[in-house]
């Protein structure tokens, strides 16, 4: 089977949330046979490499940025030769410039939509895009919702609840950091801190998680995010140690030597948050806030971790406290979130699902 993944970037560019699922498929179902190829947008396409690990890389060149979304006049000219030999074309939603190449080139194919979030900032051009979404959701073969919290509240899924699988996102299994790279970080940053680890995106929460800091004088380490804008104007604490972009091993030992990973998301454009699944699956706890995602699929509350309303720092202080006085509590939920991790965000299990569900969207197609 040759399946091809769309999404707006991708690799090595960008190793955020979206594209991390999508390399874990990729490699994960090169194990049961399938030829997995990426079709993503850079802005300098040819420093990209054809090959990643096991799969392959297809890079276009963007022409144009608009509203938090990347454009391709080159994708536009070459995806219906692009998607002509593959049995599923894999649609990473939202993508709007997805939707045009499927209406262009793709209706032909069988589609799977994995549905990572609701448009929640850009509403006047959400209201201008929903016939063209509708159309593209209302003929995709299959949706996949990648928490069962997220298919119960976003308006979109419930409208085509008939067609709509839940398949959560999952991760593979865990590489330890090395003993040197944990201590050199340690003699950086110490340990026991509140980790957060993502981007500056608007609907990360940041500046709570900085109100939070400042509010309760605990150590909180913030790996990506750096620019002041992220923080919304407010100063950022001395003890609030501002790191950059990490590697992954170095994301590893952050998460090692942390006491809690805390992901301060107010807004449903945070659909999951994959950092979520990389705390749990090395034992930490989470604090997170409750906002209907899949946040609180991956962190139940006073199980895994704790999770508090959104945009109230005064919640999420309180919380970080909880787990900062009580070692044992804090120690006894990362235990709970590791074997949550184990029971239901396993890499074999989501690729497993997503086999399944393109031999079933095949079979619908050929008549079988």
């Amino acid at each position: 089977m040759k399946v091809l993944h769309v999404y707006k970037t991708y690799l090595p560019e960008d190793n955020t949330g979206v594209p991390t699922v999508i390399r874990t498929l990729a490699e994960g179902l090169a194990d049961d046979g399938v030829e997995s190829h990426v079709m993503a947008v850079y802005d300098d396409a040819k420093a990209v490499p054809a090959h990643l690990g096991r799969h392959h890389l297809h890079p276009m060149q963007s022409s144009l940025h608009l509203a938090s979304s990347s454009f391709s006049l080159q994708a536009a000219r070459e995806f219906g030769r692009l998607a002509a030999p593959f049995d599923v074309v894999t649609y990473h939603f939202p993508w709007p410039f997805g939707d045009l190449l499927y209406f262009l080139h793709g209706r032909q194919k069988p589609s799977v939509v994995v549905y990572h979030s609701d448009i929640v900032r850009q509403r006047r051009l959400l209201h201008a895009y929903k016939p063209l979404m509708n159309a593209f959701l209302r003929r995709a073969d299959a949706i996949v919702a990648t928490s069962p919290n997220y298919a119960r509240t976003s308006e979109a899924l419930l409208r085509y609840r008939d067609k709509v699988r839940v398949i959560p996102l999952a991760l593979g299994e865990r590489v330890p950091p090395s003993p040197a790279s944990v201590e050199a970080w340690r003699q950086r940053v110490g340990s026991g801190f509140f980790l957060f680890v993502g981007s500056a995106r608007y609907y990360k929460g940041l500046p709570f998680l900085i109100e939070a800091a400042a509010r309760t004088g605990l150590p909180v380490v913030v790996a990506g995010a750096s620019a002041p804008s992220a923080f919304g104007g407010a100063a950022v604490p001395a003890h609030v140690r501002l790191v950059g972009a990490v590697s992954d091993e170095d994301k590893e030992c952050l998460i090692e030597l942390c006491r809690a990973v805390v992901l301060p998301s107010h807004l449903r454009s945070e659909a999951f948050g994959v950092v979520l699944l990389e705390a749990a699956r090395a034992g930490r706890p989470m604090v997170t806030c409750e906002i209907g995602t899949g946040t609180t699929y991956a962190n139940l509350d006073g199980e895994t971790g704790l999770a508090v309303p959104p945009a109230d720092p005064a919640r999420l202080g309180e919380a970080m406290l909880a787990l900062a006085r009580d070692e044992a509590l804090a120690a006894r939920m990362g235990a709970n979130a590791r074997a949550r991790f184990t029971a239901l965000f396993r890499e074999e299990a989501m690729c497993a699902a997503y086999l399944d569900l393109y031999r079933e969207v095949l079979h619908r197609r050929d008549g079988i």
